[in-house]
């Protein structure tokens, strides 16, 4: 370990970031670097336990004492080698990731835990910096042809990998530029658009072979995919869960995702084929708690808005450990982001029972009303009704749905395919194959799993990737989680 008295001698440190009122004003990043005395005593935080339980909190396996031993160091081509061994694209999940690491981090249990996920991004930013981030040239082809449809987390991991293990690559997307989630979820604030592009440059040199504006089941036919001799479907979860209570059709009820991939559109100068939908000088009513709700909230406040609030149907989180959920499973607890921090009235334990229109058809109010709920012995939320005289509205003229995603999109593809779809509405495949009910065809990430972090869509398409490699030579010398990788 870099220094065994560490976590004694340093306390956890997270980067400066740009004043609320300086980072209204854009949609850049706004997270600050450490400097290089910081960075080395956050690493030496790191206890280099003999049981890390980060690997298993963490979906890829990631091998962080080691890394963070590394960078205590300074050795920093190490460091790196050691992270990209099990993360294509720790540039992504070093900014976005919910650091399900660190929530299992010992020294988390009775101090706060290593800051892994700014640990991961200062090395990979360190890396690109020396100039270690190279294309991958494999000299060995296999004349295999696998085709990935889907340019999210998930499909660029698999193409990634695919490519490494010699085989040509091409990834199909129906938007105008490749990342899909990444490039049209997440905000420019979080994620800035040129990191992607930085990333997709590097796999292009690598041979990975990428086709825009190319919707397969709809302006390309499944049919095509017949020419490959495997194909990775890996189209995310895209249909969001929706609202239907009275007032749904009123102008100003919105998809989050319509909401946030306009924006994004608008910062890439890419064009808005759709009535614009902007939160200037309105009231606006986010309806969800998790991650997508707070990036409307961000959003929103950039916009100008007269005022954000964001109601969540759940009770109030805990801020800290309950008897039902202990260390080191992943706590639900309250979590106040920086769009949060920016401006917003929250509030938990809400029902939206309408949306109330003016004469011309346009949202001017929700009416809502407060819940009680009923918990079990553990404290957790069972089941609930409304409190009595509590119905009231609120005004608003913009109101974005951030309550989740259902499935992926069944037609078109999924149905010209002919794949068989599970009880959620998911295409089937079982756990650790990713095979498909139809022939050559695999599927990783959200479209199989349902809704769920990027770090896990980069864990599906690593494996996936590594069940179509097994499928296509017969055998695989791809990196498996599931393998011990040593680096005495």
């Amino acid at each position: 370990m870099g220094k065994p008295t560490g976590f004694l001698e340093f306390e956890r440190a997270l980067p400066q970031k740009e004043s609320v009122e300086s980072r209204r004003q854009n949609y850049q990043e706004f997270v600050h670097s450490y400097t290089d005395d910081q960075l080395n005593h956050q690493a030496a935080r790191c206890m280099n336990c003999g049981i890390p339980f980060c690997h298993s909190g963490c979906p890829l396996g990631n091998v962080i004492p080691e890394f963070n031993d590394a960078v205590y160091d300074a050795r920093w081509e190490e460091a790196y080698n050691i992270l990209v061994s099990t993360n294509n694209f720790p540039e992504f999940t070093g900014r976005i990731c919910p650091a399900p690491c660190e929530a299992a981090c010992v020294l988390g249990i009775n101090k706060p835990p290593v800051a892994i996920e700014e640990i991961e991004k200062h090395i990979i930013e360190i890396a690109y910096k020396k100039n270690y981030v190279q294309p991958n040239k494999s000299y060995i082809k296999t004349g295999k042809r696998v085709a990935v449809v889907g340019s999210g987390p998930a499909g660029l991991a698999a193409a990634a990998q695919l490519n490494k293990a010699g085989h040509d690559v091409v990834v199909y997307e129906r938007d105008d530029k490749v990342g899909g989630l990444l490039r049209y979820g997440i905000p420019d604030f979080k994620l800035d658009k040129s990191v992607i592009d930085r990333r997709v440059e590097v796999m292009e040199q690598s041979g990975v072979v990428f086709k825009t504006n190319a919707e397969v089941g709809v302006n390309v036919p499944a049919s095509e995919l017949q020419d490959y001799d495997a194909v990775v479907l890996a189209g995310g979860s895209t249909i969001p869960r929706n609202l239907p209570i009275p007032g749904r059709e009123l102008k100003g009820v919105h998809y989050a995702m319509e909401f946030l991939k306009q924006q994004n559109k608008r910062v890439g100068n890419s064009p808005i084929e759709v009535e614009e939908i902007l939160a200037t000088d309105k009231n606006v009513l986010v309806i969800g708690g998790g991650d997508t709700g707070s990036d409307c909230v961000g959003t929103s406040n950039r916009h100008g808005a007269k005022s954000v609030t964001q109601f969540e149907l759940m009770p109030q989180p805990p801020q800290e450990r309950t008897s039902a959920m202990p260390w080191p499973t992943y706590p639900m607890l309250l979590k106040t982001t920086t769009s949060h921090e920016e401006g917003c009235q929250r509030n938990w334990s809400v029902s939206t029972k309408a949306f109330l229109g003016d004469e011309k058809g346009h949202l001017r109010a929700a009416l809502i009303v407060d819940l009680e709920w009923e918990t079990d012995a553990l404290g957790r939320p069972t089941k609930f009704k409304e409190i009595e005289g509590s119905e009231r509205e609120i005004p608003c003229e913009l109101v974005t749905l951030a309550m989740g995603f259902l499935h992926p999109q069944h037609e078109g593809l999924l149905q010209q395919l002919g794949v068989k779809l599970d009880g959620r509405g998911n295409v089937e495949a079982r756990e650790g194959e990713y095979k498909s009910s139809a022939d050559k065809v695999f599927v990783a990430g959200d479209m199989r799993r349902g809704q769920s972090l990027v770090v896990w869509a980069i864990s599906e398409g690593r494996e996936c990737a590594r069940k179509v490699d097994e499928f296509l030579m017969g055998y695989s010398e791809l990196e498996c989680k599931d393998k011990a990788v040593s680096y005495a």
